[in-house]
C-alpha cells in the first residue's frame, strides 16, 4: 500500500470508530450523525477496495485497457442512497421524539425492564434453591443440629434476597417515575407514609 492509500484507510478507521462511538450514545441526534459517519466510512472503504483508479468505465470511449472497475462505483452509489434513506428515517424519528417528549433522549423500553426484572427474580430463586439443596446436604451429612443452623442461615439468605430484589425494583420504579415527570410533581413513595 502506498502513502495515500494508508491515509484513506486511516480516514476510514476514524470515520467508522467515531460513528460507532456516536451510535452508542442515547441522543437521537448523535445516533443520526453516527450513521452518517459510518456510511461515509463504508463508502471510502469500498472506493479503496476498488483498486487502482484509471479511466472512466465507459466502454467505447477509451478502449478496454486502463479503465477502472465499475463495480465499486455502483456499490458506492447504492450505499449513498441507502445511507440517505436511513438518515431521513432517523431524522423523522428524532423530530417525532422531540415533538412528543421535548428531548431526543432514547429511553429504556418498558418490556426490557420487565424482562430484566423477571431474570433477576429467576436468578434469586435459583440462588435460594441452591441454598436449600446445600441445607439438605448438610442435614443429611452432619446431622440435625447442623441442618438446623443451615436452615436458619437459609431464612436469612431468603430474606436478604427478597429485600435486595424489592430495593432494586423500587429504585427502578423511582427512576422511571423521575424520567416521566422531570418537574418532580408526582408522588414517588409508592403509597408509603412519610415521617
Amino acid at each position: 500500500m502506498s502513502g495515500p492509500d494508508l491515509l484513506v484507510l486511516a480516514t476510514v478507521a476514524t470515520l467508522a470508530g467515531s460513528g460507532i462511538y456516536l451510535l452508542l450514545e442515547r441522543s437521537l441526534t448523535r445516533i443520526v450523525l453516527g450513521v452518517v459517519l459510518i456510511g461515509n466510512g463504508a463508502n471510502l472503504f469500498i472506493l479503496l477496495s476498488g483498486g487502482v483508479t484509471g479511466r472512466p468505465p465507459i466502454r467505447g470511449l477509451f478502449g478496454s485497457e486502463g479503465i477502472s472497475d465499475p463495480l465499486p462505483q455502483v456499490m458506492i452509489l447504492t450505499a449513498i442512497v441507502i445511507t440517505l434513506a436511513l438518515t431521513a428515517f432517523l431524522l423523522s424519528l428524532s423530530h417525532r421524539a422531540m415533538r412528543l417528549t421535548g428531548d431526543d433522549e432514547v429511553r429504556d423500553d418498558e418490556e426490557d425492564r420487565r424482562v430484566i426484572a423477571r431474570v433477576e427474580r429467576e436468578l434469586a430463586r435459583h440462588r435460594v434453591r441452591e441454598e436449600v439443596e446445600r441445607m439438605r446436604r448438610i442435614h443429611a451429612e452432619e446431622g440435625f443440629r447442623a441442618g438446623l443452623r443451615a436452615r436458619l442461615g437459609l431464612r436469612g439468605t431468603v430474606r436478604r434476597e427478597r429485600r435486595e430484589l424489592r430495593r432494586r425494583m423500587r429504585e427502578e420504579w423511582e427512576r422511571q417515575m423521575a424520567a416521566d415527570d422531570p418537574e418532580g410533581g408526582m408522588d414517588t413513595t409508592m403509597g408509603e407514609d412519610s415521617p
